[in-house]
């Protein structure tokens, strides 16, 4: 076997990654692209998605370190390599609890760079410091000035849910960033990135020069992992993570390509991998679900409960051009934050009508972003990782619904009345997250392509589709999947299909009654 290189799990610098001779995936053409096209940018891209890797990619480049980019492509376009003065940002390090943590924060990195570049006791707020800063490095090397900025957005995203300090954090941050157009004569490049793009214009409005290359063809992969790069630079490491678990190489990537594959930031994107789960899946040589591990963020969870989102819309939804632009004070819909946040993303892009179609990218996102919304409704954080899942789908395995529905009557009748409310919705909410979290076991369509029919699950020999009602009866729940035609789409497939009527009783808050039909 050939010695392959180490995975950097952990490591986001450019300069360790390199010099502890990881495995690093070769962006360097583009970047050079980025840092002779224009001057100052926007990135938007999910959390663990490699921008701390590229912002200190970009600081390697610019501080003249020829030696680390030997072998890359870069090496070969980059004739000059001139050292510039670089200030790097980077606000990820804290939580953003009060106005004090952002003052905090300005105070370490800002203090960091005097250092190197000196101070003045006129300089006192952080915009005058940071100015101040841009000034000396500039005066003191005899060269413009490099400004990156890592996670910009972090004090934003923290303090979602109090208006009052996202208002002052805000106005904080834009006077910051209001320097780089008052320095703009002896800024070399700008490179800004974050989660959101959402509340970009707010904190940038003075910046009438930002290119925001968040869903631009051209700069699509430069974060990530393509099929491309990881069919041509990590094959080696798909064959050895085959070999473990007993597949065959065309077997290993289309189960990667299920778990980690589908991200597209740009209407004519190439399939993208989540590289932190992807590498990690290498490494490990098993396929985990690494991306959730820390959870999904509480300002999300949150958002979606303030706007009392329909989930079920989540496997299929269209959105505007414009909703991606929306700023932080005005979100009704958390369809971008969705997008922006890694949890959907384009699946189709409608050129004449300006339309985006979204979806999860992938597995891990479906059942992780399902998983952590489980205990907002059924009060049971563990439920994907307790038997109950496991023993209802084996039933339907089994073709045996009968012992399938008393579970299922069981477990709504669990749930502790706090969490419960008599709106149909709610037990459609619960029944999809049931039925999405039983795609771990068996194949799981939530949504039929001709009509709505509220669950379709597919088993060797029957395909079975649901229809719910609430203090209604379980006939009227049969009529609808005729009238609407919810079969249609399956009746060339060769299996048996049952159409399954169930009515809920708001009063017991579980099920009353149910029919099955086999056609």
């Amino acid at each position: 076997m050939e010695q392959r290189k180490r995975y950097p799990i952990g490591i986001q610098t450019f300069s360790e990654v390199i010099r502890r001779d990881c495995i690093y995936i070769d962006k360097t053409a583009m970047i050079y692209d980025l840092v002779t096209s224009d001057k100052i940018y926007f990135l938007s891209r999910p959390r663990r998605f490699g921008k701390s890797l590229l912002v200190t990619t970009l600081e390697a480049y610019f501080s003249g370190k020829k030696e680390l980019f030997d072998g890359l492509a870069i090496a070969g376009l980059e004739k000059e390599w001139i050292e510039y003065p670089v200030l790097h940002f980077d606000f990820s390090g804290t939580k953003y609890l009060g106005t004090e943590d952002l003052t905090e924060q300005f105070n370490i990195q800002l203090g960091r760079l005097e250092k190197i570049y000196g101070t003045d006791a006129d300089e006192t707020s952080p915009a005058g410091r940071f100015q101040g800063l841009v000034r000396r490095a500039y005066e003191k090397t005899g060269r413009q000035v490099v400004f990156l900025v890592d996670e910009y957005d972090a004090p934003l995203l923290d303090s979602n849910d109090n208006p009052e300090l996202q208002a002052k954090l805000r106005d904080m941050l834009r006077s910051f960033y209001s320097v780089v157009k008052m320095s703009d004569a002896m800024l070399k490049f700008v490179f800004i990135t974050g989660i959101s793009k959402f509340s970009q214009m707010s904190i940038f409005s003075e910046l009438n020069s930002l290119q925001n290359i968040s869903m631009k063809d051209r700069f699509s992969a430069i974060c990530g992992i393509t099929a491309s790069e990881l069919a041509s630079q990590l094959k080696p490491d798909v064959e050895a993570l085959a070999e473990a678990n007993g597949e065959t190489y065309e077997q290993a990537c289309n189960h990667l390509k299920k778990m980690y594959d589908g991200y597209h930031f740009s209407p004519n994107c190439e399939d993208i991998y989540n590289p932190f789960s992807l590498l990690n899946a290498l490494n490990d040589k098993e396929y985990g679900s690494y991306w959730f591990s820390s959870g999904t963020p509480t300002f999300l969870i949150s958002l979606l409960k303030r706007c009392n989102f329909n989930f079920e819309s989540l496997e299929g939804m269209t959105a505007s051009a414009e909703q991606f632009d929306a700023p932080t004070e005005k979100i009704t819909n958390p369809i971008p934050v969705l997008y922006q946040s890694g949890y959907l993303t384009i699946k189709e892009y409608i050129r004449e009508a300006r339309l985006y179609t979204l979806a999860y990218p992938n597995e891990e996102v479906k059942l992780g972003f399902i998983n952590s919304l489980i205990p907002e409704y059924v009060n049971d954080m563990y439920l994907t990782r307790s038997p109950f899942i496991y023993n209802f789908t084996s039933d339907l395995r089994k073709n045996d619904l009968d012992s399938c529905m008393k579970r299922i009557t069981a477990f709504f009748a669990s749930i502790p009345y706090g969490l419960n409310n008599k709106e149909e919705k709610h037990y459609h909410t619960i029944f999809y997250l049931l039925f999405s979290m039983a795609g771990l076991y068996i194949e799981s369509e939530v949504r039929s392509a001709v009509g709505r029919a509220d669950a379709v699950l597919k088993t060797a020999t029957h395909i079975y589709v649901f229809e719910l009602k609430l203090d209604g009866s379980a006939d009227e729940a049969l009529k609808q999947i005729d009238s609407k035609g919810y079969l249609v789409p399956y009746t060339c497939d060769g299996r048996k299909l049952v159409k399954v009527g169930i009515n809920f009783d708001s009063a017991t808050r579980t099920v009353s009654e149910w029919k099955a039909v086999e056609i």
